[in-house]
């Protein structure tokens, strides 16, 4: 028999299709065996009680991105990545932003150096574009989805990123053109500032303001336009952190016509409510974030679309800001209005705890959803599939082995980031990556960091692929 570089012995394994009990042998950082009796190797792993996954892959995470003057994001690759292992992913796909007046090749040289020899996980990079120039239009984002960046965000609001219909129909075209597949933040610019200027006006402006400045309408009418443009155009496009049932109905409807419209949602929208921004002081800024947390209605529409395959990813959306820092959550201006505090919260490290404990435990969804909506679906999405996101003979031995009894009271020391606070604090999971393996190297284990910064690879991606619901899944009638 061969020799293994490891076999990993004696545990169960689930894809999104099965789930089996057999050996692991890896081999040059890849599985070159599953069965029995595998033979001898380097390294034996026993698996005996445990859950064998393919790692996660978070492809909503935003690290090191440009965030407006005096601010400044909480984690760097290294931070990032550190504690993306920590929480059982093996793969993230973070956003390199286009500034004003940046080419996409100079954005993305950057964002290279940034990530160059400080990642203990895979990367792969999505694009967002803010100016989509002639240029931009006809020659860089061709080129660049030949190059294997093969997705690009483009936002409804924000200012300086919010592009205007004919510019998201361009972005469409290139993208229709090329097979790559834009996502959308899908907020209605124009309405959250009329309704900020009414609150400021009014002086109501802490942050429990910033859910009012961005009611459930704002994030509808923004996913039904989003899903009409690129209905228009022809192209597959994914709504991301959709928050609430009737931007979910939206996607359905899209999907029970026909179109390739998928959806993602987030374990704020499913832990989280607009109370939570309404701390004593400026506590709710911890939990700022667009679209912002809704009611315990949104959240059971949010478990609808993720039982039903409305949404066929569950990301972190990723975007961390230390708290109690003048260059985050409490800058200067941020103190004087909800405005001005820094869009977003951490969440790389406790993305597939909360799903694996209030999702398969608690019996919401089983075992193959929980790593289609965690790991192989991102992988099938975003062009990594089968080298990622499955355990499969010839696949990256990328690999979480959990303790799925495992009880664990969240705080913000287990996750390792760059931030200094989790929205998540005190609560009870059970279910807890143990280690972390990218390909074939454990980069955590038993909750200590073993592997070592640099040994994250850049991965080159395939074009995107669409996920169809499950048959039966979607109504024409919403």
């Amino acid at each position: 028999m061969a020799k293994f570089d490891t076999i990993i012995r004696a545990g169960t394994i689930a894809t999104a299709s099965d789930i089996f009990s057999c050996d692991i042998g890896i081999r040059d950082g890849r599985i070159a065996a599953l069965g029995h009796d595998l033979g001898t190797a380097d390294e034996f792993i026993d698996a005996t009680g445990r859950l064998v996954l393919p790692g996660g892959i978070d492809s909503h995470v935003h690290i090191s991105q440009p965030s407006g003057p005096d601010v400044v994001m909480a984690d760097d690759f290294e931070s990032a990545t550190r504690s993306a292992a920590f929480g059982g992913n093996t793969t993230i796909l973070p956003f390199c932003l286009q500034e004003k007046g940046q080419s996409l090749r100079q954005a993305l040289k950057d964002y290279h150096a940034l990530a160059e020899g400080n990642c203990h996980i895979d990367t792969s990079f999505h694009l967002i574009i803010s100016e989509p120039t002639e240029q931009v239009l006809g020659q860089e984002l061709p080129g660049l989805v030949a190059d294997g960046y093969t997705s690009f965000k483009v936002f409804m609001t924000y200012e300086g990123l919010a592009l205007a219909d004919r510019e998201i129909l361009e972005v469409m075209s290139v993208a229709r053109e090329t097979g790559a597949l834009v996502m959308v933040h899908a907020e209605n610019y124009d309405a959250i500032r009329f309704l900020t200027d009414r609150l400021e006006l009014a002086g109501k402006t802490s942050p429990r303001y910033h859910a009012t400045s961005r009611p459930i309408v704002v994030e509808r009418e923004a996913t039904h336009r989003a899903i009409s443009l690129a209905e228009l155009i022809g192209v597959n496009v994914m709504i991301v952190h959709v928050s609430n049932r009737e931007s979910m109905e939206e996607i359905r409807r899209a999907q029970a016509k026909g179109l390739n419209v998928s959806g993602e949602t987030c374990p704020q929208y499913l832990m989280l409510t607009e109370k939570d921004l309404d701390g004593l002081n400026m506590e709710g800024a911890k939990y700022v974030c667009s679209p912002p947390p809704r009611d315990e209605a949104s959240q059971a529409a949010c478990w609808e679309g993720i039982q039903t395959g409305v949404f066929s990813v569950f990301s972190s959306d990723h975007c961390p800001f230390r708290y109690n820092d003048s260059q985050g959550k409490l800058t200067a201006k941020g103190r004087t209005s909800f405005r001005w505090v820094p869009n977003g919260i951490p969440g790389v490290a406790t993305r597939l705890p909360i799903l694996f404990s209030e999702g398969v435990n608690r019996g919401r969804i089983d075992l193959n959803r929980f790593v289609a909506l965690t790991s192989t679906n991102h992988a099938k999405t975003y062009g990594l599939y089968p080298r990622k996101g499955t355990i499969a003979v010839g696949s990256d031995a990328d690999i979480a082995i959990w303790d799925p009894k495992k009880k664990v009271t969240l705080t913000h020391a287990l996750l390792k980031d760059g931030s200094d606070y989790t929205p998540y604090e005190g609560l009870n999971v059970t279910g807890w990556p143990e280690l972390t393996m990218v390909r074939g190297q454990c980069i955590v284990k038993d909750g200590e960091l073993i592997g070592s910064k640099g040994f994250g690879q850049y991965i080159k991606r395939e074009t995107a692929s669409f996920i169809k619901p499950p048959v039966g899944s979607v109504r024409a009638d919403g």
